[in-house]
């Protein structure tokens, strides 16, 4: 049996910093697990910003805070120094404040961009992270829609296996990351996160990434799809497709601009890329390395954070290139390793499901991503029974559901499938 190392046992020094902002960064761009960063934020004054602290700050303050609109900025002073990590100018502008109850929980998904930097400032959570391979075991869902969030229907610490029996082929890594802890997760990985003490507050900041350019692209495709097939149903129906956090379905002319600035995005920031390839291969002498480092800032109108990082899918990283020193594992940076597959499934529920395909209930609640349970398509009796569902004696057939919109989606927005009409789409425009 693999045990986790006991997190809070481990030293919290407020002045210690035992990974340089240049190798912190380095770290961060190679790593392909999640791992904990220890006695890196001892020192960052947004430690204190626990909930007295915060009601005093924000009091007769209005806030949006469900969809995290920033109409109050508490990174002015720079509490956050995700410059410590090698991200110079990042602070609170460019990260989310996260406020929650015991049991308060985010339903397993993964973001389509970035990787995440995750700061714990008071009282715990308990993550469980999944790899980018596991993603069929989960069975990913678009439903409720929200831009850049791909649910699983599982619900990963009580499952049915009977509705979902490929999770038993998942691996989960479990952590509960405690004050003064930084999590990282990498790109695409699946994580459901839940406050196991009575008030908790968090800090995290999307990095992004060379791959969120095509990324934006395969979110814009699935916007259009989700929004033209789901506004075509009879409101009637009830069923609420619409995550919270997204204000309204958008016309099919606007998700048409939005995939047409998706890809030309895109297509600028590949075009530098192109030419300096060219020029890398020439110069034999020069060691390959990722284009992205090498471009100017703001160059053909590209996000500059954006095109300087390096993607975690890169074959030939400038970090990895300069430095192919083994990540330096230790007290400081602790893995999140895999658990045993009996553990990750004690509690999984064998029980019949009146659904099956239904993202599972938020008992405790949430504040920040949201979801809505879908309900099931209801088929009135004078409905005419399709031929294929009938049996041989022409009674219908009492083992086979009728198909609905949102089974649809489940298999024309699946992100392998989406993966692949990006890039023939991004081929069908390339000049």
């Amino acid at each position: 049996m693999v045990f986790l190392p006991s997190l809070d046992s481990l030293p919290q020094g407020e002045d210690v910093k035992p990974f340089t902002p240049g190798k912190a960064k380095e770290i961060v761009m190679s790593l392909q697990q999640p791992a904990v960063f220890c006695n890196m934020a001892g020192d960052w004054p947004a430690l204190h910003w626990n909930v007295k602290y915060l009601s005093a700050v924000l009091d007769g303050k209005t806030i949006q805070f469900r969809l995290g609109l920033k109409t109050v900025d508490l990174g002015e002073t720079e509490d956050v120094r995700w410059s410590d990590f090698g991200f110079p100018g990042r602070s609170g502008r460019e990260s989310t404040l996260w406020i929650g109850s015991e049991g308060a929980n985010t339903p397993c998904h993964l973001d389509s961009y970035g990787c995440n930097l995750v700061l714990q400032v008071q009282g715990r959570k308990r993550w469980h992270l999944f790899p980018p391979g596991d993603t069929s075991f989960l069975y990913p869902t678009r439903i409720p829609y929200e831009e850049s969030s791909i649910f699983s229907k599982v619900n990963v610490t009580n499952p049915d296996l009977k509705c979902f029996p490929e999770f038993r082929n998942t691996t989960a890594h479990v952590v509960t990351l405690s004050p003064g802890q930084v999590l990282f997760v990498p790109r695409h990985w699946w994580h459901y996160v839940e406050s196991i003490d009575p008030i908790t507050v968090s800090i995290n900041s999307w990095i992004e990434l060379d791959a969120d350019h095509e990324a934006r692209v395969e979110e814009a495709i699935t916007r259009m799809l989700v929004c033209a097939l789901k506004s075509a149903e009879n409101p009637g129906d009830g069923d609420v497709w619409l995550n919270p956090t997204e204000v309204e379905a958008t016309s099919h002319e606007i998700n048409l601009q939005y995939l047409n600035e998706a890809v030309s995005a895109y297509f600028r920031c590949q075009k530098p890329s192109l030419s300096e390839r060219a020029r890398a291969s020439s110069t034999a002498a020069e060691p390959r390395t990722s284009t992205s480092c090498k471009r100017k800032r703001g160059e053909a109108d590209c996000e500059p954070e954006g095109c300087r990082l390096l993607t975690h899918e890169s074959g030939f990283s400038a970090f990895k290139a300069e430095k192919s020193q083994e990540i330096p594992f230790g007290p400081h940076l602790i893995q999140v390793l895999p658990q045993p597959q009996e553990t990750s499934l004690m509690g999984a529920a064998a029980v019949e499901s009146d659904g099956g395909d239904l993202l599972h209930e938020n008992e405790g609640g949430h504040l920040g991503k949201l979801h809505c349970t879908r309900k099931r398509l209801v088929m009135s009796n004078d409905h005419e029974t399709p031929a294929h569902q009938m049996d041989a004696d022409g009674s219908p057939n009492a083992s086979q559901r009728a198909l609905s919109t949102n089974d649809l989606l489940d298999c024309l927005v699946n992100p392998r499938v989406i993966s692949l009409v990006a890039r023939l789409l991004l081929e069908r425009t390339r000049v």
